[in-house]
């Protein structure tokens, strides 16, 4: 089996795994809501978005992946092999967790790592990717908070020049189609993650990469995306179907923008802020003591250092082969993993 092979099975393994962590991001909102009663059907549509949008809008953010953060000299088969195995790891572990993961993160956090080991990435525009996943999530809490804040009024309007039964019919189609807009817009965005690095490296065409990436997250979002999707549907808070229509348009709409541009950003991340959003508008601050909160900002913290040192680490041992490089590297991740389990809280053992 050639390196061309595998990288190709790698990154179709890849796109499964992102279209099961992006479901969570694209319909999670209309089956919280209940528009969507059975998991199954807001799987399917989830699917059937993604797969139109990765076709019909997903090159821009494929030249980004392959060209735009390392020169695309560096994209060998094996380094290709490298991010995507470095990338798969990390959301991997996070779909089994069930957490609601970022695949750009993980796949820049990748790409970045094997330039660092190289010595050839291009700086000012990585650093102005990280600035907008700053941004982006805060600007979706903001604008999730500030149209939750409409939400009874628009509510009560509708329900006074329509019947309670009309507007609710009204409701759930706006959430459905919301939701169908957001995974349109995950399409877009997402699909590069797993098939960028194999255009940049020259190993397949960018039409093909599209097309056989958009088919393998929709795979991955009907087959997998159950438990990431039940995460952000119910874990989180219950969203009515007003506010369910909000927080996929809010997310969805900044996620086509940034796709426009080229720019890999983190929907799920700004679909989760959207629903801290509305729900902070209902159950104030006490929504970030949640533990599922909690668990979310740490993942989104740690996931693009881990796919970074991982990468980082394999181009050191496999193809500069510097082990000694490779030892100091995971010691000091040893020893950053100890000192924080001396700094967590410990509980008492004296009953």
């Amino acid at each position: 089996m050639t390196l061309t092979t595998i990288a190709i099975i790698i990154s179709l393994f890849f796109a499964i795994n992102i279209g099961a962590s992006g479901t969570a991001a694209s319909m999670g909102a209309a089956y919280g809501a209940g528009a969507i009663k059975k998991r199954w059907i807001a799987l399917l549509l989830a699917s059937l978005s993604v797969l139109l949008g990765a076709y019909f809008g997903g090159g821009e953010v494929v030249k980004t992946i392959g060209k735009g953060l390392i020169p695309s000299t560096v994209l060998t088969s094996q380094i290709t092999i490298i991010i995507l195995v470095s990338a798969c790891l990390t959301l991997f572990l996070a779909n089994l967790l069930g957490i609601p993961l970022s695949t750009s993160e993980v796949t820049v956090g990748a790409v970045v790592g094997v330039g660092i080991a190289s010595k050839a990435i291009y700086g000012s525009y990585i650093l102005f990717i990280v600035v907008v996943w700053i941004a982006l999530p805060f600007l979706a809490f903001c604008c999730a908070y500030l149209l939750g804040k409409l939400a009874p009024y628009i509510e009560k309007w509708l329900i006074t020049f329509k019947n309670a039964k009309k507007a609710s019919q009204f409701l759930i189609v706006l959430l459905i189609l919301s939701g169908c807009y957001e995974a349109f817009s995950a399409g877009m965005n997402n699909v590069a993650n797993a098939v960028g690095p194999l255009v940049g490296a020259g190993l397949i065409d960018k039409s093909t990469a599209i097309l056989w990436g958009g088919l393998f997250v929709a795979l991955g979002a009907f087959a997998l995306g159950g438990k990431v999707l039940d995460t952000n549907a119910k874990k989180i808070t219950k969203l009515s179907l007003l506010q369910g229509s909000m927080v996929s348009l809010t997310s969805g709409t900044l996620v086509v923008i940034a796709s426009i541009f080229g720019l890999p950003v983190p929907l799920t991340q700004a679909t989760t802020m959207a629903i801290f959003g509305i729900g902070t508008t209902r159950d104030g601050l006490n929504i970030w003591k949640s533990d599922i909160v909690k668990r979310i900002i740490k993942v989104w913290i740690t996931s693009p250092i881990s796919s970074m040192i991982i990468s980082y680490l394999f181009v050191e041992a496999l193809i500069e082969q510097n082990i000694y490089e490779v030892i100091i590297v995971f010691g000091a991740f040893v020893m950053t993993i100890g000192l924080m389990s001396f700094l967590s809280p410990k509980k008492s053992l004296i009953k």
